[in-house]
């Protein structure tokens, strides 16, 4: 049978070596419990042993923070979100320097930082005591911003934006509108500009446009330090229309100079444009009989009548020199445009015309030379538009319009191996579906 003293020495030998095992040193007191399970045969009474040990120091741990230099810095990245200002914005990024706050709001150097759009990205690196010692973004332009803290002043440093160029593709299906459908494909607004005016010489958004058209859009993107900052040109696109399929690539016929054309080399650029208006809708069309909605009576409609708000911008149809601009009778507000010798465009009841524009003034096509108004004699803000071949009204949405220089002979060899390989990028597509796959 064990005796007493046999227990008490065996048990504080486990314990010591409880203690050894379990010693850290991060820390200066260890309290160590210890449990030794005891056969239910003993009954002896045991002491709670506590004992404090003085452990190795860490002596880098133990320096001020001083003599460490004070090295470490954090990064943050915060987004721009509406109605921020640069309290606000110095509060997410953890940021306590009452010198940072005045440069940032009120330095004009610092005066981009103000102006981001929302969205934009802005990293800070800040000391440990919450100092700014770094900011920087990328401006609304696609710059590079830095600001940086140098001897306690803050200096800002623009740097030119290192724009890299990325190829996206884009499909969609027409359910209402065309602008809902490039929405819904994830198109961003500028190619889908784009993409109106690239067939807005063979489709007709206005009248043309079904359930269920599709199109496929391959486009750039120019990206500065991984962030998008600017839409580029459409590439390559196809638009099938009431089940006709229009195909065009973009081809460079000349340094800093190009246009789009079918695969076979025919200018899809129409010499007219069948609208004078992005967007808009027919209120009334061309007839040689309609009931005049102000003087009630039965009359001639040599034009076509598209409704639209006020200051909606209007476009040049053609290249032109303009030959009339000012107030005419029932046209209010209008411009004449000559084309070609034996065209003439007609813009009426404008609510204004474009600064400086005047007659004899050369005029290219997709140029804004007014806005929409409701002057002279009408009954609600329209544009009404007349186009005229040898000074005889023709139905603008009808008459078959000239076409533009196709590929010369000498390039189409150059051409077909270009966009060769954009034209069978468009076939696999058509029937993908790739709308937000990046």
């Amino acid at each position: 049978m064990l005796t007493q003293n046999t227990l008490t020495q065996a048990h504080k030998l486990k314990l010591r070596w409880f203690i050894a095992f379990s010693s850290l040193p991060l820390l200066g007191v260890v309290t160590a419990f210890g449990i030794v399970p005891q056969p239910d045969t003993i009954s002896a009474s045991l002491q709670t042993v506590v004992q404090e040990i003085t452990l190795p120091q860490d002596k880098e741990a133990t320096l001020p923070t001083s003599a460490l230099g004070n090295t470490a810095t954090f990064w943050r990245n915060v987004y721009i979100q509406r109605g921020d200002t640069i309290t606000e914005l110095l509060r997410r990024m953890n940021v306590e320097d009452a010198a940072a706050s005045d440069y940032l709001r009120s330095d004009p150097a610092a005066a981009s930082l103000r102006q981001l759009a929302v969205g934009k990205a802005v990293q800070a690196e800040t000391s440990a005591d919450s100092s700014l010692l770094a900011l920087r973004y990328l401006d609304n332009q696609g710059n590079q911003i830095v600001i940086e803290k140098n001897l306690g002043s803050f200096k800002t440093s623009l740097l030119p934006a290192q724009l890299e160029q990325r190829q996206f593709m884009r499909t969609g299906e027409i359910s209402t509108t065309l602008f809902a459908a490039t929405d819904a494909a994830g198109l961003p607004e500028p190619a889908a500009n784009q993409l109106a005016e690239i067939f807005a010489g063979d489709i007709d958004f206005h009248r043309d446009l079904r359930k269920g058209d599709k199109f496929t859009v391959v486009y750039e993107m120019s990206y500065s330090n991984g962030e998008p900052v600017q839409t580029g040109r459409i590439q390559a696109a196809e638009f099938i229309n009431q089940g006709k399929a229009y195909r065009v690539v973009y081809f460079q016929t000349a340094p800093n100079r190009g246009d789009y054309y079918t695969p076979e080399g025919k200018s899809v650029r129409k010499a007219f444009l069948r609208s004078p208006l992005e967007f808009s809708r027919v209120s009334s069309g061309f007839s040689l009989s309609r009931l005049h909605p102000v003087l009630g009576t039965w009359r001639a409609h040599k034009g076509v009548d598209y409704a639209a708000a006020i200051g909606t911008k209007i476009k040049a149809t053609a290249d032109g020199t303009v030959s009339f601009v000012g107030k005419q009778g029932g046209y209010g507000n209008v411009i004449m445009i000559n084309h070609q010798g034996r065209y003439t465009t007609v813009y009426g009841h404008l609510s204004r015309f474009t600064t400086s524009l005047r007659r004899g003034q050369h005029v290219a096509q997709g140029e804004i030379i007014g806005y929409v108004g409701m002057t002279g004699m009408v009954s609600g803000p329209h544009l009404h538009y007349e186009f005229k071949i040898n000074g005889q009204q023709q139905d603008p949405l009808r008459v078959a319009l000239p076409d533009a220089t196709p590929i010369p002979n000498a390039q189409k060899a150059s051409f077909q191996e270009a966009t060769r390989g954009l034209i069978a990028r468009l076939g696999l597509l058509r029937n993908a579906t790739l709308a937000k796959l990046d």
